[in-house]
């Protein structure tokens, strides 16, 4: 493995990099560098540290952050990351994104984000409760249904969010439902929500597919990543006649270019004692990371962060690249890949489906009215079709990738806000 230099090292700083995302989108959209300085930090960054009681009796401490990046447009919104890798600037980094993410779907909330520094693999389900509950004691000063309402991300889940719910509403002594988005249906979950993020990067894609002018049937896909984002949106894509042919999680990579079969890889998946490498139709790639340079229509990065570096880019073979993932791609990666032609559904479009059906999930918390999944499907297609169809326009009049003019529009809408309250 290269060692890579304090400037790679600094270039790969998602905080460096979103920064530098603002400055290219507000320089070509004309905004004042007053505007871009304001958006360029977040409002508020809370550092905590919280005891919890092991299952063997010892007391662990944990770290974790909460982000908020900007409330002109309303209440900040994002999701709580399990990670051993969580970072003060990735947080603050993941904050913003969900600013502009917000903003791209005209959704009326600002970016929030926070993480708790753990490998919650190494955790019993009880010691994730308390793990759970503690972050949210520790963080529930700033948050609430009209401040900041969190959901799930990375190694967190429907259940998590049900019993951070549970302690919020306790500490409040009231029935709290709309804290917090993507809960289990029978406290207050919408139904959808779930599988939205990847409901909403296979819409994007479709729309794509539609603008190169290729069919959906025969497509080839290769998805790297297969948490809940990476296997729901292969079983979409298959459902549409697309071939799976390559899937990688964090025990490897498989290819097979007939087809993987899903169900069997979904099953490995499941079973703590094998891994997909286990799959008997797919071939374990030598170097997982070959799967991102694969030649096929579709790749769709689900994981992590800077996966498509300026070190790959040029490999990259796929005619779409969908961002499942918050910033996989790096901005001299986004460069090489807009002019090898490469078409790049970026993060804060491509995965946006989650914090829109959060929305519908807040908005029906508060009505205390619920919604059929056809509803929500359809409201959520209804608005990734038109959020690509103005992200598009915008790029082909100003000549631009897909991600700067998602970033133009969605500055546009907080400069407005910002405007309207008084604040430039």
């Amino acid at each position: 493995m290269s060692t890579v230099t304090p400037v790679e090292a600094e270039q790969l700083n998602p905080y460096k990099i979103v920064q530098s995302q603002l400055e290219q989108a507000g320089k070509r959209l004309g905004v004042s560098q007053d505007v871009l300085n304001i958006l360029k930090k977040p409002k508020r960054v809370l550092y905590v540290s919280f005891p919890v009681k092991m299952d063997d009796g010892s007391i662990q401490v944990f770290e974790g952050y909460r982000s908020q990046h900007s409330d002109a447009v309303g209440p900040t919104k994002g999701g709580i990351r399990f990670h051993p890798d969580v970072t003060m600037d990735e947080v603050k980094a993941l904050s913003m994104w969900m600013s502009f993410k917000c903003g791209v779907v005209n959704v009326p909330y600002g970016g929030g984000k926070g993480g708790v520094v753990c490998d919650p693999r190494k955790y019993s389900k009880g010691e994730i409760q308390r793990i759970s509950r503690g972050f949210m004691e520790a963080i529930a000063d700033i948050v609430g249904p009209e401040k900041d309402i969190p959901a799930p991300d990375v190694y967190t889940n429907s259940q998590i969010m049900g019993w951070m719910m549970d302690t919020y509403s306790r500490m409040k002594g009231q029935v709290s439902p709309g804290v917090i988005t993507g809960k289990p249906l029978s406290i207050g979950g919408s139904k959808g929500r779930n599988e939205a993020t990847a409901r909403g990067c296979a819409f994007a894609i479709e729309q794509a597919m539609k603008t190169l002018g290729k069919p959906m049937e025969g497509a080839t896909v290769a998805v790297q990543g297969f948490g809940n984002a990476g296997r729901i949106i292969a079983g979409l894509l298959m459902e549409q006649g697309c071939k799976i042919v390559a899937i990688g999680d964090s025990t490897g990579s498989i290819y097979c270019k007939e087809g993987l079969n899903l169900k069997q890889v979904e099953q490995l998946k499941d079973d703590d004692s094998a891994t997909i490498l286990d799959d008997s139709n797919g071939t374990p790639l030598e170097n997982p990371e070959d799967l991102l340079e694969l030649d096929v229509d579709i790749l769709v990065p689900a994981a992590l962060e800077n996966v498509i570096t300026s070190q790959n880019a040029d490999r990259i073979q796929a005619n779409i690249v969908a961002e499942a993932a918050n910033g996989p791609t790096t901005p001299k990666a986004d460069e090489i890949l807009f002019e090898k032609g490469v078409l790049l559904l970026p993060d804060i479009l491509a995965n946006a489906g989650g914090v829109v059906v959060s929305y519908f999930e807040w908005v029906q918390n508060l009505m205390n009215y619920y919604w059929s999944e056809e509803e929500v499907n359809k409201k959520l297609r209804e608005i990734i079709v038109h959020s690509y169809q103005e992200v598009y326009a915008l790029a082909d009049e100003h000549q631009t990738d897909l991600r700067t003019a998602a970033y133009m529009i969605s500055i546009q809408r907080i400069t407005e806000a910002m405007e309207a309250r008084g604040w430039i």
